[in-house]
């Protein structure tokens, strides 16, 4: 059963991959549910694209010939370059997965992967995109407060007092995620499903690695956490003790 993407106006992804035949697979299936693909067949030159030009998707490598992917995502967000990262691995180790996570990917997958897991991916991650782009008729959301927590949603910023808190696109969305919805206890699955947009099994550690990200960037002390609260045996909560609607 061929996976269709729903219809979009022209999105860009760009596809950094050394590997020819992985390169076309990647291509051929995402520009026949008409996305535009440019591709980099190292990482140099990958690099450049992402930082001249816009895009909605990099789908990144990890092990690419002249700079690797692990360094092209770190320059990006070190340049405030939020373009949703995809990255493929080959390898198969935790570190190497959190690794990706730590320096500002919002997903990977593990080679080989299958066409339909794929589509899916960029699926889930375009229409999250989509979610948060301005709209003439949308309703501004309001921000939040928790204690000394700030959150915009339109403006997608973080406050910890008067200090802005750099956080990737994910680490964003699972935050608010947690504050539009406080002391409501959710499973590692139900967050992949809200927030990544799928749910499949084996990939819950993808949440933990997120929320520990998180805590470190929002927590005065993460071993203690008073925001992102673990319930043990089910999953996470955010703490709704201090709340306040519409801080300006």
């Amino acid at each position: 059963m061929q996976l269709v993407l729903p219809v979009f106006m022209t999105k860009n992804i760009l596809v950094i991959e050394d590997n020819a035949d992985i390169a076309r697979l990647v291509m051929v299936n995402l520009r026949s549910k008409q996305l535009h693909v440019d591709h980099a067949a190292d990482g140099s030159s990958g690099l450049d694209l992402a930082l001249t030009r816009r895009y909605q998707l990099v789908i990144l490598d990890l092990m690419l010939p002249r700079i690797d992917g692990l360094d092209i995502c770190r320059i990006l967000r070190n340049k405030k370059v939020y373009t949703p990262v995809l990255m493929l691995t080959a390898r198969t180790s935790e570190l190497d997965r959190v690794l990706g996570l730590e320096v500002g990917a919002d997903d990977y997958l593990t080679k080989p992967f299958s066409v339909p897991e794929l589509v899916a991916r960029v699926n889930a991650i375009l229409r999250r995109s989509d979610q948060y782009q301005p709209s003439s008729t949308a309703k501004a959301s309001s921000p939040l407060q928790f204690g000394a927590l700030h959150m915009d949603p339109d403006k997608r910023q973080v406050l910890l007092g008067d200090n802005p808190v750099e956080l990737t696109a994910r680490e964003f969305d699972l935050l608010w995620h947690f504050a539009s919805n406080p002391e409501r206890v959710f499973s590692r699955s139900q967050l992949l499903d809200s927030v990544w947009g799928y749910g499949h099994a084996g990939y819950e550690h993808t949440v933990n690695s997120h929320i520990n990200r998180l805590r470190a960037k929002i927590e005065a002390d993460p071993a203690k956490p008073q925001y992102v609260i673990t319930v043990w045996g089910v999953g996470y909560k955010f703490s709704g003790a201090e709340l306040w609607h519409g801080v300006a």
